[in-house]
């Protein structure tokens, strides 16, 4: 039994899960474009009104969803005890006890947690051409940059428009015509904004990373993705999915008196233009994966990398195999399909309560085991926050 405490019940539900806490879904409703329907939830559960429909489900999430209308605790995981019970948000257990979760001395290095969020994107159109501005940007509104990267999981219908929009034509950035964007966010009335980007085809078991400052407009592929924990953004395309954005929303971040002043020229401020005119944008953010040498039994593949803000990894382990995990710290993970026992807890993959669980620092640490009970492959993924792991970097063009 507990005092009742926050930090109490974190305790108990670290003993009682063997340093491993499992995670309900948390779904995220969004009201700009209709879902992909492929989380597998009864068809009547994916429109929830005027809150939108059900397209993004968040993965070892401390991260707050920032909707016009929701419950308060939409986008966050929430810790259930062995009974199936919710008995805290995540959130709240790392602020409780940061270093039972996270350990001593990169709880220390990290005050502002697991600094990272993993999601399930699952869209039935393109997702509208946008932004995520600079930190220097992000701070005015007291927010976080986004950096951001994708990664389209093998064996799933692509949807309608399996590519996605990346940066701008490399002549804007050459002749600095970085003024021939503006007209589409003073008239706001078309998807024209477009003509002047990129798509590139959304490949399964490949990516993208997507830095801060880089208009992007992802394409219907299901994407997991990890980002830095900010849901921060500025929308830049008006028609999407047959109708009008909301205005307001390209001016989600900017500060009341920067729009004043500037009105939709400030948003521009934004884009990082050597980084969206690069002629070679897909060599220098095409992700494939890397695979780790010396797996413990299973495959391991790096698939989040090239940054010292997150990482994470693909594990495969094959029916009746047992693989041996060492990891550098504290981390989250997605049963994508199979089943098995991880650190003694039964997993299944598609099936959303017996699929997330978050690995604790000490146990991470250690050896631990993960079991391929199953006849098919056990596919897991692993989330990893900032400077747990040095990973693999993409070979910059022109060398």
């Amino acid at each position: 039994m507990t005092d009742g405490s926050p930090r109490q019940l974190v305790e108990e539900l670290l003993n009682d899960g063997g340093g491993v806490l499992r995670l309900a879904p948390a779904f995220v409703a969004r009201d700009l474009v209709p879902p992909g329907r492929r989380f597998g939830l009864p068809e009547d559960a994916y429109d929830l009104g005027e809150r939108g429909y059900i397209c993004e489900r968040w993965l070892g999430s401390t991260t707050k969803a920032d909707n016009r209308i929701g419950p308060a605790d939409e986008g966050l995981s929430h810790i259930v005890d062995s009974t199936g019970r919710p008995r805290m948000t995540l959130r709240d257990a790392v602020a409780a006890d940061p270093g039972a979760i996270m350990g001593a001395a990169y709880a220390s290095a990290h005050p502002a947690g697991l600094g990272r969020l993993a999601k399930l994107l699952d869209y039935g159109d393109r997702i509208p051409f946008h932004i995520h501005p600079p930190q220097r940007f992000a701070e005015l509104v007291g927010r976080r940059s986004k950096d951001e990267a994708y990664y389209f999981p093998a064996g799933v219908d692509m949807g309608a428009h399996p590519e996605t929009f990346f940066g701008v034509h490399p002549w804007i950035v050459r002749e600095g015509k970085y003024d021939v964007l503006l007209p589409y966010l003073v008239d706001w009335n078309s998807n024209l904004i477009l003509r002047h980007s990129r798509a590139e085809l959304q490949v399964p078991d490949e990516g993208f990373q997507v830095p801060s400052g880089v208009l992007h407009g992802p394409g219907t592929a299901l994407t997991l993705e990890l980002q830095e924990d900010s849901d921060v953004f500025a929308m830049f395309q008006a028609l999407n999915a047959g109708r009008i954005i909301d205005k307001e929303l390209l001016f989600h971040d900017v500060r009341a008196e920067d729009r004043g002043e500037h009105g939709e020229r400030f948003p521009l401020n934004f884009v990082e233009w050597e980084l969206n005119g690069d002629p070679f944008f897909y060599e220098n953010n095409h992700l494939t994966p890397q695979p780790i040498d010396g797996s413990g039994g299973g495959q391991e593949s790096w698939i989040f990398y090239n940054t010292a803000k997150y990482s994470g990894k693909k594990l495969v382990v094959p029916p009746g195999g047992r693989h041996t995990a060492v990891e550098n710290g504290v981390y989250s993970l997605l049963v994508w399909s199979g089943s098995g026992r991880y650190c003694g807890h039964d997993v299944q993959g598609g099936d959303a309560d017996r699929d997330e669980l978050l690995i604790s620092h000490d146990v991470a640490t250690a050896p631990h085991t993960i079991e391929n009970t199953g006849d098919t492959d056990l596919v897991v993924f692993t989330f990893f926050g900032p400077d747990v792991n040095d990973t693999p970097t993409i070979p910059r063009y022109p060398a």
